[in-house]
């Protein structure tokens, strides 16, 4: 009786979606790690082979979760959050390095990284925080408790050190603020970006005079009642981001590494053409751009074909899509994930629990910042980071974790119709 309930309430449009992304990621896997000699799509020695059986897995996995209670997520959040941070901490010493970070652990011919699987723990355990009666992000101790909970995995993750895994919890804070946490943090956040990149590209005299016309003119568009209230705040804010404004050629120059800095200098523009650095984001926009408007064919990229692209089944797989199918092929895909993250943030703000609707926002802003930064760093609008594209991209790991993700909001969103 309880089977028939749960397929009764699934929402099938989101399985839809989740599974029409994994198959069109799956013919782009097997058009970007093509060989001739292995010709069939189902060669379980190449990577389309195998990613055939890391979907079939994630069915499995996301089926598991369907028949499970939802009251394992709430009652054992901790235990699930505590193994995941086991395990984060554990990789950098016995873990494998790949791509210059210690970021996998390597069991025989399998690579399995806990990062993944600490997207879904940590969203559970902050779900299960802000669920607890009373608690307000308004109050300080609960934000601080908050943070505690997201920037214990980010700690963990930079030691490995992986920037791109750890930039990942810093979208949840879009789900916070729908909780009730102060729109100051964003525009905090924002502003410490914009002056980051104002600082890089501006002279110190001209950006303090910058900050300064701002405050004031801030300032008299303040209520005449409040505004000698405010003064005191707007000062502070500004002598802040002057400070802050002073230190980043310092943070820049000896705290980002050599390979970050590169990424941040080709993003501005203060990289030449023809420069080695250069190479990996010129030749993702000659794939994207020689896909045109309905792209070259099918397994007919010459840019994929022959390699130019690099990591192209993985973190730049949406250049093989861009460039054998064009801007129909790209408008289709960045469709479906949109269609998929709006349709999860209307489920989430259905649900009657506050642990569902945070875990459902949560869902949203982690997808949607995997899929604007890998899509972005393709074609130059972001530093490369390398973050796959959720469902598209080549491996086991990030396939099983999005899927875990995705599934355990499918059966907390099908509890919510069974009771009603």
């Amino acid at each position: 009786m309880r089977r028939t309930s749960i397929f009764k309430h699934i929402d099938w449009v989101i399985v839809f979606l989740f599974f029409a992304l994994c198959v069109i990621g799956w013919t782009s896997i097997y058009s970007a790690a093509f060989q001739e000699d292995h010709p069939s799509i189902f060669d379980r020695t190449q990577e389309y082979g195998k990613q055939v059986i890391w979907i079939l897995t994630s069915l499995f996995l996301g089926t598991i979760i369907l028949f499970t209670s939802e009251k394992l997520y709430t009652r054992f959040s901790w235990v699930i959050y505590g193994v995941s941070m086991l395990s984060l901490l554990l990789v950098p010493f016995v873990g494998k390095e790949i791509g210059g970070a210690r970021s996998w652990f390597h069991i025989g011919s399998f690579s399995l990284q806990p990062s993944e699987f600490a997207k879904f723990s940590t969203l559970l355990l902050l779900s299960s925080f802000l669920n607890i009666p009373l608690i307000n992000l308004k109050n300080f101790k609960n934000q601080l408790i908050t943070a505690a909970i997201i920037g214990f995995p980010i700690l963990l993750i930079m030691l490995q050190p992986d920037a791109g895994s750890a930039l990942v919890y810093c979208s949840l804070i879009f789900a916070l603020y729908r909780e009730g946490l102060p729109a100051w943090y964003m525009w905090a956040i924002f502003t410490c970006i914009v002056l980051f990149v104002s600082s890089l590209l501006l002279p110190i005299p001209w950006l303090i005079f910058s900050i300064l016309l701002i405050s004031i003119a801030y300032t008299f568009t303040r209520n005449v009642k409040t505004r000698a209230k405010q003064i005191p705040y707007i000062f502070v804010a500004a002598i802040l981001s002057i400070l802050y404004s002073f230190s980043v050629e310092y943070i820049y120059t000896n705290v980002l590494q050599q390979h970050h800095r590169n990424r941040i200098d080709l993003i501005l523009g203060k990289i030449e053409l023809g420069s080695d650095i250069r190479w990996n984001l010129d030749q993702s926009k000659i794939a994207i751009g020689s896909g045109g408007f309905s792209g070259r064919g099918y397994l007919d990229g010459t840019q994929t074909k022959f390699n130019f692209v690099p990591e192209q089944s993985t973190d730049f797989i949406f250049c093989t899509i861009g460039e054998e199918w064009g801007s129909i092929g790209s408008f289709v895909v960045i469709s479906l994930f949109f269609a998929l993250i709006c349709r999860i943030l209307v489920k989430a703000e259905k649900q009657r629990s506050t642990f569902s609707r945070v875990y459902g926002y949560g869902v949203a802003c982690i997808l949607f910042l995997h899929v604007f930064v890998n899509i972005g760093m393709t074609i130059g609008i972001v530093p490369v980071i390398g973050i796959p594209l959720p469902f598209l991209s080549y491996g086991g790991s990030s396939l099983w974790g999005f899927s875990i993700l995705l599934f355990i909001f499918i059966r907390l969103d099908a509890q919510r119709k069974e009771i009603l």
